[in-house]
């Protein structure tokens, strides 16, 4: 069996210097019936491992590690056993959530990590945070942004780790290069394709922020 796309929005808060904010989440999980990969661990661990159901977790992958992507990573872990990934050019931003909890291991640029068959590709996108990764599934034909990419724009860069040049320079190089049919399957809200936001850099680059 191919791998297929499940998707679950979870519930819970955002906070960052000094403030926190209420957050719903997209959680998505890529596999077959017998092993899957979880992008995103956010909120509830509780209702992730009812979606995983009885099927082998090969990795809990962190699109980046503020707080509302990462806090139910450590308890999926340790209840299913899978190691939890994240660029290490986020390891501090880990740190203000999980002090006494380090990832299992690290993402890198051009990484691939296989499940049920299909490859994830892992894209360095920083600028909403520095170790911001995306991961790109050619033959399902789409790109997990995390917070990097939204439907309308690029993720937000006003707060501590975060510079809007930076973002805008990994959407052009590492997002804009897919093909414009490819699926955008976001942090939070709703998905789009790279041909629906490609237009917009120019307005992007304009605007800055």
């Amino acid at each position: 069996m191919a791998a297929r796309i499940d998707h679950l929005v979870t519930s819970g808060t955002f906070s960052l210097d000094g403030g926190t904010w209420d957050v719903d989440n997209n959680v998505w999980i890529v596999g077959d019936d017998s092993e899957a990969v979880v992008i995103d661990a956010a909120h509830d661990a509780d209702a992730i491992a009812e979606a995983l159901g009885d099927r082998r977790l090969v990795a809990i992958v962190c699109t980046h590690a503020h707080d509302d992507h990462v806090d139910a990573a450590p308890a999926l872990a340790d209840r299913t056993g899978a190691p939890v990934l994240l660029h290490p050019a986020d390891t501090e931003l880990w740190r203000l959530t999980h002090p006494d909890r380090a990832p299992d291991g690290e993402l890198a640029d051009g990484q691939e990590i296989t499940v049920a068959g299909t490859v994830l590709r892992v894209l360095h996108t920083p600028g909403h945070c520095r170790g911001a990764v995306s991961l790109y599934a050619p033959e399902l034909g789409t790109v997990f942004t995390g917070d990097t990419l939204f439907a309308g724009g690029p993720g937000a860069t006003g707060r501590s780790f975060s510079d809007f040049p930076t973002i805008v320079e990994s959407i052009r190089a590492k997002l804009l290069t897919l093909p414009g049919e490819t699926v955008v399957r976001t942090g939070h809200g709703d998905s789009t394709t790279i041909a629906a936001e490609a237009p917009q850099l120019d307005e992007w680059l304009r605007r800055g922020h």
